[in-house]
């Protein structure tokens, strides 16, 4: 009997405030994010497009969605790994991100991992 398909991208995120970046004066709060993305299934799958959703402390909200991440679309075997880092500006000291990752794998399936929410935050805001 084969082996029953799975599609699914595992996701993980480190931030970190960037100061020499940032201008406080301004409220212009730069992060950047690593993001380590894991094909945990059983199919090779290619990320397209990414969606996020970033929200300040003020309730500012951006939507950012584009094609693939950094210039790329990997393509990953089960099992393969691709990181990458980028960077995001908000307008207070602490915010958070969410989103997805639009993906399709080699079969021509269509399916999302979802990028559980992180926080934004320059350091000793938060108590």
């Amino acid at each position: 009997m084969a082996e029953e398909k799975r599609y699914e991208f595992s996701v993980r995120v480190e931030t970190v405030f960037v100061p020499d970046q940032s201008d406080i004066e301004q409220n212009r709060y730069v992060f950047s994010y690593t993001i380590h993305i894991t094909n945990s299934g059983t199919v090779t799958a290619q990320l397209i497009s990414r969606h996020w959703v970033i929200t300040d402390a003020a309730g500012g909200v951006q939507e950012v969605r584009g094609l693939g991440v950094v210039g790329a679309q990997p393509l990953l075997q089960p099992g393969e790994r691709f990181q990458y880092t980028s960077g995001t500006v908000i307008a207070t000291p602490v915010g958070t991100m969410k989103g997805s990752y639009q993906i399709t794998a080699e079969d021509g399936t269509q399916f999302e991992a979802d990028i559980a929410p992180f926080s934004l935050n320059m350091p000793r805001v938060l108590h």
